[in-house]
């Protein structure tokens, strides 16, 4: 039986592209549906989340996940990544050591529970992340099938140190952003930020998606390029980056 997005409390954002708000710390995950086939955007901040994401990603899809795209390394986004067993797992160059080094790990771990996130999750979560396989450098070309293409690029660094963003072509053009953007609240800048190369990474950002495209935050509801315009803006003042 089909099902609609917004029937599993998704938002459906263009033809086979959609995102959805997580509970707790607002994070979005997106979705692209190929032919027969599914990229997932990030996957939530526990493996039951990433379970209940994948269930219903398959269900929209009709079809498995067969990519994850990961934004960012940091434990919202993160953290269900497990759940996708057998996708193929897709970051910025250099996530895959951060989330196998063991003092990162740890740091994941600490963090989350400080966040509020339940230790025992926290602990399953981090023992189970899977390696990231495919390390974008610069930009990468999807083939998803069924006339689906995606472009992955490497826009950081910014809001860390390897910042993944995900271009959907079509009409409009979806721009998933990761918390390079943020809508529901400040962009935060933790002790992994690169703030003197943040407001560069939003040009690349506008440079990607174009005046008409619609930017997906990584916290909060959909933007426009307006938006992203001022947040850069913002940044630069906020960190004294020279425009």
């Amino acid at each position: 039986m089909s099902v609609t997005w917004e029937e599993l409390g998704w938002e459906r954002l263009a033809a086979g592209v959609g995102r959805c708000r997580l509970p707790v710390w607002d994070c979005t995950a997106g979705l692209v549906t190929g032919g027969g086939t599914a990229l997932l955007i990030d996957a939530g901040s526990s493996l039951a989340e990433g379970a209940r994401l994948r269930a219903q990603a398959e269900r929209l899809s009709g079809g498995r996940v067969t990519h994850l795209a990961l934004t960012h390394p940091h434990f919202d986004h993160v953290f269900g990544a497990a759940a996708c067993a057998g996708a193929e797992v897709y970051g910025a160059v250099g996530v895959d050591a951060v989330l196998a080094r063991a003092r990162d790990r740890e740091e994941l771990r600490a963090d989350a529970v400080r966040n509020g996130l339940d230790a025992g999750a926290a602990e399953e979560a981090v023992d189970a992340l899977p390696p990231v396989r495919h390390g974008v450098s610069g930009e990468w070309t999807l083939d998803l099938g069924g006339g689906r293409q995606v472009l992955l690029a490497n826009v950081g660094p910014g809001h860390t140190a390897h910042d993944l963003a995900v271009l959907v072509p079509g009409d409009p053009e979806v721009v998933f952003c990761g918390d390079l953007v943020e809508e529901s609240g400040d962009p935060q800048a933790g002790p992994d930020a690169v703030p003197a190369h943040w407001p560069d990474a939003l040009d690349r950002l506008l440079a990607l998606g174009g005046e008409d495209a619609l930017y997906v935050p990584g916290h909060g509801a959909v933007v426009d390029a307006a938006f992203v315009r001022r947040q850069r803006d913002e940044l630069a003042a906020r960190f004294g980056v020279s425009r």
